[in-house]
């Protein structure tokens, strides 16, 4: 996965839909707008911006519509990753009436929520501009949306640290408290034979050369002030790549990216983003 292309198959999508509105719909169906809207109604909605915004989602948004009236007009006026002004439209939809309205809910949960991300992690990649540092998500995701939640980030302009458990080597505190010190642990992930990098948590400057001579393949730096951080850099002078994590914000990040550590990990763009603001308007078609 990559860039800005949709993390999920056809199937994915499909499944993820159909869930979606199952939860919605319930096992009567909207019954309002079955009760008040004609069968035949034809409507146009505009789905735009009500403030500034990164887009991510809006893929999903045109399978809610299409899932309900397969036979609907979907013109979009953005991609995913694009910014967007107050005002701006995502896309004008035409189609069955009551198919649109019944479908409203979940694309627009879907789009502000994976928008909230993305925006929230363009705020924290434009803070670091020009430092060369990179900034990475985490697995502080909400269950069964990490793969779209992390797909958000990415339309933001992070980049995705692991995904799963079985795709990266993690060494921290508790993993060392059990084995007793870095150096075990290192080892018994080396001869592993996972083929995987090993990453080990550090906490005191003190811990890295164990880290390092027991071969750790990349380091993080675990809740350090800014001026510990530039002596782990200098410690460990490029010798594997650093990564800076815990405590990290909006106010902070510049900050710590300037101590020269290669990546900083935030898991508040996942855990903590707020929706942004969308509408969709109506009108007869």
């Amino acid at each position: 996965m990559s860039g800005t292309e949709l993390p999920l198959s056809a199937a994915e999508v499909d499944a993820f839909v159909r869930a979606t509105l199952a939860e919605d719909l319930g096992t009567g169906g909207d019954v309002t707008s079955r009760a008040v809207v004609p069968e035949t109604a034809r409507l146009q909605a505009v789905m735009a911006t009500r403030e500034q915004m990164v887009v991510s989602g809006l893929p999903l948004a045109v399978a809610f519509f299409r899932a309900l009236d397969p036979d609907c007009t979907v013109v979009t006026k953005a991609e995913d990753g694009d910014r967007l002004e107050p005002g701006q439209e995502l896309m004008v939809v035409v189609g069955n009436g009551r198919a649109l309205l019944t479908a409203e809910r979940s694309a627009l949960n879907t789009v502000q929520h994976l928008s909230g991300i993305a925006t929230l992690t363009r705020q924290y990649v434009d803070m670091i501009e020009g430092t060369g540092a990179v900034l990475l998500d985490t697995r502080k995701t909400l269950p069964g949306l990490r793969l779209l939640e992390k797909y958000a980030t990415r339309c933001g302009g992070a980049q995705n640290h692991r995904l799963r458990l079985d795709d990266g080597i993690l060494i921290k505190d508790n993993h060392i408290a059990i084995v007793g010190s870095i150096e075990a642990a290192v080892k018994a992930a080396k001869e592993a034979g996972t083929g995987l990098q090993v990453q080990v948590e550090v906490d005191t400057l003190a811990q890295i050369a164990p880290a390092l001579e027991a071969g750790a393949d990349r380091l993080l730096l675990d809740n350090m002030s800014p001026d510990t951080l530039r002596a782990a850099v200098e410690i460990v002078g490029g010798r594997v790549p650093l990564e800076a994590s815990g405590g990290v914000n909006l106010a902070t990040i510049r900050g710590i990216a300037e101590t020269g550590v290669d990546y900083i990990s935030v898991g508040r763009i996942t855990q903590s983003a707020p929706a942004v603001d969308i509408g969709l308007d109506f009108l007869a078609a």
